[in-house]
């Protein structure tokens, strides 16, 4: 980042799983967006009891994600910090210690830590193992999924950091221009369908929901995403509202944990570590948005 742009490192590991129930697990944080899209994909295919999954405390320091104790355990291999497990599968590993993690407990080592293929595999490779009522990814569509999802993280999952991190004005201000576009052209697209792509929710939905939940909260304000709020939306603020509203969705969302992690983790942005005051906006409220299409049946 000597030029003042911030690129992210790709994942390390990127094998595919197998479709062996109980053979894997799952490392998250419930803060960060990247592990929220596969908590979400892997409650929505009805997979818990076939990936366990385990969490760690939102806040980080500079030893990276670690195990804290209560509800921050680790049971599978007792591991303190989340580095454990990178060294566990690659003593030489000195890359970035990220969350998402799937994690093989037969050969003892990462098979994937990354969001895009792990929520892919939920679908792919899990599928007939969980709920075969809810398709995040119809084969019919996938080059049509493929796009938008690569569009929405080049132009917004990703182009959030790329404007928080930069420490070039010139750079810092082309993004976010391309990121309100992109804004602009999903709530244009939103106008007339529930969702992205129709009548029920895919993988690129929820994607895109993991940012726009945390947006008004952190990116706006954190990141200095500041030109609009997702409130200040027509159809996109209504429709994150829908994501939020299908069943056990809310219960995966963790506000606070998110606001305690972006403010009190990154001191070259925010060296007081004050937690900025939460914005209004309910994502509870009603969104009237049934009539553009059928609801979708969530998890039992």
């Amino acid at each position: 980042m000597s030029d003042g742009i911030f690129r992210r490192p790709p994942s390390r590991f990127r094998d595919q799983p197998e479709p062996e129930p109980g053979r894997y697990h799952l490392y998250v944080s419930w803060a960060c967006p990247w592990a929220h899209r596969t908590v979400i994909g892997r409650l929505l295919k009805g997979l818990e009891d076939v990936i366990p999954m385990s969490v760690v405390d939102p806040i980080r320091d500079d030893r990276g994600w670690a195990f804290t104790g209560g509800e921050y355990v680790d049971p599978i291999n007792g591991f303190s910090f989340l580095a454990e497990a990178y060294e566990a599968t690659d003593a030489r590993y000195d890359g970035r210690i990220s969350v998402p993690v799937l994690w093989d407990t037969r050969e003892g080592r990462i098979v994937n830590n990354e969001s895009a293929d792990i929520l892919r595999a939920f679908t792919t490779v899990f599928g007939d193992l969980g709920r075969d009522d809810v398709d995040l990814c119809p084969e019919g569509m996938r080059d049509e999924i493929d796009a938008l999802n690569e569009r929405i993280y080049e132009r917004l999952n990703n182009a959030v950091y790329v404007a928080g991190f930069s420490t070039d004005q010139r750079h810092y201000e082309r993004t976010v221009e391309t990121m309100f576009a992109t804004l602009d052209e999903l709530d244009d697209r939103l106008a007339g369908r529930r969702f992205l792509f129709g009548d029920a929710p895919v993988e690129t939905d929820w994607r895109l929901f993991t940012t726009l939940l945390r947006f008004d909260a952190v990116y706006n304000i954190h990141f200095k995403c500041s030109r609009r709020r997702i409130v200040d939306y027509a159809h996109l603020w209504p429709y994150a509202r829908d994501l939020y509203q299908q069943p056990g969705i809310a219960e995966t969302v963790r506000m606070d944990e998110i606001r305690a992690h972006y403010y009190r983790t990154h001191p070259q942005i925010n060296p007081s570590r004050i937690i900025a005051v939460r914005p209004d906006g309910d994502f509870a409220a009603p969104h009237d948005r049934e009539r553009l299409g059928a609801k979708i049946s969530g998890p039992a």
